[in-house]
């Protein structure tokens, strides 16, 4: 009698939920926990979470397609970042080909205020390069100074989304084993090739660092970007959802640390699209 009342309990239907309520459930979310250990912490059922989850993905995905434009950026770095849906590419099932393997994540940061502008979930191949780097273009007011790494599609999806109208280089990074570091040292950055594509990018700004941060935030506030995991996507429109409500949080929610100065800020308010630092209470109100 008493799990049956706890089962009813706790399967309240999400429309039922209080903004407090759907608030805690987003900071499990964000801060690297896994659906099952928002559940446990919450005492919310698994339906009620992942459908909180969809419903917000796509709140936030909306509100930040309208909001995140005129954005005055003057440098952008981008960078795609690995994680699967289902299983890995090698593994996908006979018939699964269109709902499972790698989902790679294309993420464009401004350095200056740390603003994710843009970002898309899909392929590595040109079609998704030219969507990404599109959308990139229509968000941005002036001229700006592009780095991207060496992937070939980007030639022609900046030119395509761009033209002239941009200073853009590519640095190309070789890794290799470090001898002094032992045997499962990771790779370290032995040389790095900054070539001129197009226009007159600094030298001096040619840079992927920042975005190859923002994919550490990433692993670590999403628990299905950690590698060698049993936390993956099962289903790539919960992992859009979860990409999508993690740069909600990281934009307009969480201070960042480079922001301190005069007072704590965000991306968003250092980009000028937000004025103050939002709350997880605020996200669940895009709901209505």
């Amino acid at each position: 009698m008493l799990d049956n009342a706890r089962a009813i309990k706790h399967n309240v239907s999400m429309n039922r939920l209080s903004s407090k309520e759907r608030a805690q459930i987003i900071r499990c979310l964000v801060e690297g926990n896994s659906m099952r250990s928002t559940v446990r912490m919450t005492g919310f059922a698994m339906n009620t979470v992942m459908k909180l989850l969809r419903d917000l993905g796509d709140a936030c995905r909306e509100y930040q397609d309208r909001t995140l434009r005129d954005l005055p950026c003057e440098r952008i770095e981008c960078d795609e970042i690995w994680a699967f849906v289902g299983s890995k590419a090698r593994n996908v099932p006979e018939g699964k080909e269109d709902e499972y393997g790698d989902a790679w994540t294309w993420v464009a940061i401004d350095p200056v205020s740390k603003l994710i502008p843009a970002w898309l979930v899909g392929k590595r191949d040109y079609y998704h390069a030219r969507a990404f780097i599109g959308d990139l273009a229509d968000r941005l007011t002036h001229r700006v100074q592009l780095t991207t790494d060496g992937f070939r599609p980007y030639l022609q999806a900046v030119e395509d989304a761009f033209g002239a109208d941009i200073d853009y280089a590519m640095l190309i990074k070789l890794y290799g084993s470090d001898p002094e570091a032992g045997r499962f040292s990771p790779p370290v950055i032995i040389a790095e090739d900054m070539r001129r594509i197009t226009g007159d990018p600094d030298p001096s700004y040619v840079s992927t660092s920042y975005v190859e941060r923002q994919n550490l935030t990433m692993r670590m506030g999403m628990r299905r970007f950690t590698r060698l995991t049993n936390a993956f996507s099962k289903k790539v429109v919960n992992h859009e959802a979860a990409v999508a409500l993690h740069y909600m949080y990281y934009n307009f929610v969480r201070p960042h640390t480079s922001l301190r100065n005069p007072y704590p800020r965000t991306p968003a308010m250092a980009a000028g699209v937000a004025d103050h630092v939002w709350t997880c209470e605020e996200i669940a109100g895009l709901l209505g």
